[in-house]
């Protein structure tokens, strides 16, 4: 197996979880991309108000580093001003069984937790 090697704090990331968790455990990564497999592509300002308490400063630095990572894309339409549309890559849309399971989980322990 082929595993790109991640590079954080100067530690090579081998295993595929810990390179998953390195990939998609940052606060905001995971809300973002749920937001984005209920509905895609958004507009900033939608996404800003879909993803609970993220600031648009925040929201702009993680987009950038998800689209780097390929996970998500932006298109630039030619208006004025202009509009901007962020949605899930192919390679996230793989990620949509997980974020469902993750999501009936967090029903299920909430359920139980009350």
């Amino acid at each position: 197996m082929n595993i790109k090697i991640l590079q954080m704090k100067k530690v090579e990331i081998k295993c595929p979880i810990d390179y998953s968790i390195a990939l998609l455990g940052g606060k905001w990564t995971l809300p973002i991309i749920y937001v984005l497999t209920k509905d895609s592509p958004k507009r900033f300002k939608v996404l800003e108000r879909e993803v609970n308490g993220i600031t648009p400063t925040m929201l702009t630095s993680r987009l950038r580093a998800l689209e780097e990572e390929k996970l998500v894309y932006r298109k630039i339409y030619p208006t004025i001003p202009p509009t901007v549309e962020y949605g899930l890559t192919e390679n996230a849309e793989k990620l949509k069984p997980v974020i469902n399971e993750l999501e009936k989980f967090g029903l299920f322990h909430q359920g139980l937790m009350k």
